[in-house]
């Protein structure tokens, strides 16, 4: 499977390759226009978290890594390699949507290895100011978002989600990143959001919207959703827990991430009866994908 586009913070145009990988390998960002350097998808090799969750590994940078990261979880796949030739992630539409579509195409081989989950034992919660994050003991994974924006098409919106019974595909994987346009020059001076348009994000004035119609009428939450679930895939592992996150963003998201992983008694690993890991082979000449479950 290959996909191209432009990276949405940098404006670089990006192709992508998503291959087959060993049970046990995790997910694997490799630069081939730097001799194949491979980056690890794993919270200590996390970056910069301002506005995109990034990735880096002795000076080489992965940029812009959650949507393609929630789109495995939201899919299963514990395994693949990523081949990149430039730093930043494709942004395509804006979500999670057009990689879900193009690994099913590929297609999803179960590994015989069984899936390793992180099972939360006891919760943990933090607040900073108006922002609260939280991860609590459940059987299954599942996640509450709440968000507050002060603009007429948004206010406060709280979304909730099962991710273990195929909600993820059917709810969070079509909603779309978004931006204010009163904002946009402020963020470009900072270097951000130079290959945005309205072909890849939802594009706000001041009382609507540029590019309707929106996808759900809760589409600004739901994505947070989206974002939270590929800063969480930073774990390793997919996770057996239940997360409550309110107006969090991405360095919340990552905190949590590694605060989980140092209190390790927090947790613990485990297996699912019945379950194999999956692991993604998707190539331009090969459509066939393997995901440890």
């Amino acid at each position: 499977m290959e996909l191209s586009g432009i990276g949405l913070h940098s404006g670089a145009p990006v192709t992508m390759r998503i291959l087959p990988a060993p049970s046990g390998t995790g997910i694997i960002f490799r630069r081939t226009d730097l001799d194949g350097f491979e980056v690890e998808a794993v919270s200590r090799n996390v970056a910069r978290v301002s506005y995109a969750t990034s990735l880096m590994k002795k000076g080489v940078l992965i940029s812009t890594t959650e949507h393609l990261l929630s789109a495995f979880i939201g899919l299963g796949i514990d395994n693949a390699i990523v081949e990149l030739d430039n730093l930043e992630l494709p942004i395509l539409d804006g979500s999670a949507q057009p990689f879900v579509q193009a690994i099913k195409k590929a297609g999803i081989r179960k590994q015989r290895r069984p899936r390793q989950y992180l099972k939360i034992r006891r919760e943990l919660e933090w607040r900073e100011g108006n922002k609260f994050i939280a991860v609590y003991p459940a059987e299954s994974y599942s996640v509450s978002y709440s968000i507050n924006f002060p603009h007429p098409l948004i206010g406060k919106e709280t979304f909730q989600v099962e991710l273990s019974n195929g909600s993820y595909l059917r709810q969070i994987a079509a909603a779309r990143t978004f931006g204010a346009r009163q904002d946009e020059q402020a963020m470009r001076n900072m270097g951000l959001i130079r290959g945005a348009s309205r072909e890849n994000c939802i594009v706000l004035t001041q009382d609507g919207i540029e590019n309707g119609p929106l996808r759900f009428p809760d589409e600004f939450v739901r994505h947070k959703v989206l974002d939270l679930v590929g800063d969480l895939a930073l774990l390793g592992k997919q996770i057996l827990g239940k997360v409550v996150a309110d107006r969090a963003g991405h360095a919340m998201h990552t905190a949590l991430v590694s605060r989980i992983l140092r209190e390790k008694s927090l947790w613990e690993e485990v297996t699912v009866s019945g379950e194999e890991s999956k692991s993604e082979a998707v190539s331009t000449s090969h459509a066939a994908a393997g995901a440890q479950a």
